[in-house]
Parts: C-alpha cells; sequence; structure tokens
C-alpha cells in the first residue's frame, strides 16, 4: 500500500484544531449550525432579565446545546454538548453542573474565566463578559440515565432514572446510591436493575428528607418508561423525601420539580401545565403552548420551558395540542400566573433544565450567536484565568 505520508500529516495536524470540539471533547462540536441558534424574543422578556439580574441557562438535549442569555448586553451564547440534560447552578460558588446524558454519562462542571493571564507569544484581553469555561469533566455507567441534577447540603446529586434512584455523585467518577421510593422495594431488594417509574426530577430542600422527586408512576409493572404503550395519564406523582411516598398525584408525566418558599413547584408536561402541590393535587399556574418541562425560580418570576411534542411520543402528552407545541422559554410572575416574557428557537427542538446565576458574575458561554471568530477564541482559551479561590 502507497501511502502519501504529507497528506496524512497535514490531516492529522488540522484535526482538533476547533475550540468547541477540544472544550467539549466532542468532534461534531464544530458542526452547529445557526438555524438551531436563531431565536425571536417577546415584549417583556431582556426586561424581565434586566430586573433580576440574572444570566439564564438552558440545556437543549436533542439539539446537544446549552443556551445562555443573559442581562449583561441582552447576550445570548451557547456551548455545545451531547446529550445535555439536567444543570444546577451553584451560586455560592459560582460553579455551573450540567449533566451529558449519552452513554456514557459526563457531568461537567463550568466557572468563569474572569482574566487572561501575560504571555509573550499571544496578544489577549480579558473578555468582559466573565464566559463560563469547563474546569472539570467525570464519566458515569450510561445506565444511571441521569436526569436531574441538584445541590442538597453542598453536594451533587443526580436523578438516577435507570436505577429509580438519587444518587450522590462524586468527582472521581463514583456515585452512591442515596434515596429511593418505597415502590421499588421487593422480597429480593430495591429495584435498581432498570428503569420502572421514569423517577426524573429533584426539588432540592436542605436534605433528601426535606426534598421532594417526580416521577411517571408510583408502582412498577410490565410496561416500562420509553414503551410507546406505558400508561401516563393521570398516573405521576411527587413523592416525599421523608415518607418515600407520592405527596401529589394525578399529574401525567411530570418534570422538574422545584421547592421555593415551602412550596413545591412542577411541571405537568403532559398537559403543557406548570403549577404547585397543594392538598396533594396540582394547582395550576399556568399553561404554556408545548410539552412543559425545564424550571427554576428566580424572585417571584418562574422560568418554564415548553418542547415540541415529537410524533412517536404523542400519547404521552395528552393534554398538549402536538400542531402548537414550540420551543422556548417563558417568564410567569409566580404570583400572578401572567406570562411576563417569552423567547422561542423557531428551529428548536426539546427543553430540558433551566437554571441561572447573578449576571454579574457571567454573561453566559465563549461563544456567540454572531459569526464564530476562530482567532479570538484559539487566544482566549490559550490564555484564559480563573478565580482559584472558588
Amino acid at each position: 500500500m502507497k501511502i502519501d505520508w504529507a497528506d496524512m500529516w497535514a490531516r492529522h495536524s488540522a484535526e482538533w484544531r476547533d475550540t468547541a470540539q477540544v472544550a467539549s471533547q466532542w468532534k461534531e462540536a464544530a458542526a452547529v449550525t445557526t438555524d438551531v441558534l436563531e431565536s425571536r424574543a417577546s415584549r417583556g422578556w431582556w426586561e424581565t432579565l434586566e430586573s433580576l439580574g440574572v444570566t439564564l441557562f438552558v440545556t437543549r438535549e436533542y439539539e446537544h446545546l446549552v443556551m445562555a442569555m443573559s442581562a449583561r448586553e441582552r447576550r445570548v451564547s451557547y456551548f455545545p454538548l451531547p446529550h445535555p440534560s439536567g444543570l444546577t447552578a451553584d451560586r455560592k460558588r459560582g460553579k455551573l453542573y450540567v449533566a451529558s446524558s449519552r452513554n456514557p454519562n459526563q457531568v461537567f462542571a463550568f466557572q468563569p474565566a474572569t482574566g487572561c493571564l501575560k504571555r509573550g507569544d499571544v496578544r489577549t484581553a480579558p473578555d468582559r463578559h466573565a464566559p463560563l469555561v469547563p474546569v472539570s469533566s467525570a464519566f458515569y455507567p450510561g445506565c444511571l440515565y441521569l436526569h436531574d441534577l441538584a445541590l442538597v447540603g453542598g453536594e451533587l446529586y443526580g436523578n438516577a432514572a435507570g436505577h429509580n434512584a438519587i444518587v450522590r455523585l462524586e468527582s472521581d467518577g463514583t456515585y452512591q446510591r442515596a434515596w429511593w421510593p418505597k415502590c421499588i422495594e421487593t422480597a429480593d431488594g430495591p429495584a435498581f436493575d432498570r428503569n420502572y417509574i421514569q423517577l426524573n426530577s429533584i426539588a432540592a430542600g436542605a436534605t433528601l428528607k426535606d426534598s421532594y422527586f417526580s416521577a411517571s408512576s408510583a408502582e412498577m409493572g410490565r410496561r416500562r418508561p420509553g414503551h410507546l404503550n406505558y400508561r401516563v395519564d393521570g398516573r405521576g406523582v411527587i413523592m416525599s423525601g421523608r415518607t418515600r411516598q407520592p405527596f401529589c398525584e394525578g399529574l401525567t408525566r411530570p418534570h422538574s420539580a422545584r421547592l421555593h418558599n415551602k412550596k413545591v413547584w412542577v411541571a405537568n408536561s403532559g398537559y403543557g401545565e406548570i403549577g404547585y402541590a397543594d392538598r396533594g393535587r396540582l394547582e395550576v399556574a399556568n399553561r404554556l403552548p408545548g410539552w412543559t418541562r425545564g424550571l427554576c425560580l428566580a424572585g417571584d418570576v418562574i422560568f418554564a420551558g415548553t418542547s415540541r411534542v415529537i410524533p412517536r411520543f404523542a400519547r404521552y402528552a395528552p393534554g398538549v395540542d402536538a400542531a402548537r407545541s414550540l420551543c422556548g422559554v417563558h417568564a410567569i410572575n409566580r404570583l400572578t400566573g401572567k406570562v411576563l416574557g417569552s423567547i422561542e428557537w423557531p428551529a428548536g427542538n426539546q427543553i430540558f433544565a433551566i437554571d441561572w446565576m447573578p449576571a454579574a458574575a457571567t454573561a453566559g458561554f465563549p461563544f456567540g450567536l454572531r459569526a464564530r471568530n476562530p482567532k479570538r477564541e484559539t487566544a482566549f482559551f490559550y490564555g484564559y484565568s480563573i478565580d482559584s479561590t472558588k
């Protein structure tokens, strides 16, 4: 076999030069197209972010993107990751954790780049946006099927839907099962062997006993989540961390449970609703155009995501008009239920999780919506610095 050594060496030398590829460790990260990034915001959207002084983070799992929208200069940015699902912001330490839930699962930790190193070989200036850069990534078995992430008592936990359990995630790639519902306990021990109930979110309290967890069902059966004939309508629950039994019933594919001012908020995805648990049932605050998933609260504002209904899973959303469903995030007044403003991605698909950090700490990610500038990106990643005290 004759080898063109010059051609081969040139190809090898050119590979893995794109900063998005290297930062995410994902070769396809260089192929993000502008259509999935384009958005349109309604009146009131940016004003709401500015009044709160926040940068909002959103995972778009099927487009393999984490988006950021900041009150600072109304900046929209992104970071490519394979199938990102849960995310949680550690606002005290200035870190953002994002789950990448392909096989194997990963959890990325991001921190703001607050300056640049003085170099003699490259001239660069600090990025005034203090963009988040990845500082670590831990790998976990794909069977965890990580969904939500949450900080409880200062430690990072994940929703291991594949184990029907909540796991404490260690930075060295190990994990410990820390909580599970009574309904998976059998004569042979807890059923950790496969996904039976779609345990998928954490409403984080001070401890796991003070927390709440959403699931698509409160009992195991022959039909399991993922089966197209899995019954969902009205079978979803929120479980109490203390009793390990249902605290709220009658939901349909609930997601994104959050604890705020002693109320448990949740996205009742199958009906496109946002509400809170009251005396064991859902008190609906608003009904939105799409499959509701992704929820966080900042002050008196709820940020809630809507996704398109995927045709083959339409029976999971019996209360959603699939033709009107859209991919976006909506700011809702927590006290009145009024929509204050929305942002939509016309070519978007699925929203999974939402959280926020102070805009003063970071304005998002290094990659903006404008045409990428390889020279600037290379200089930034070559010489950025982070605050080592965090």
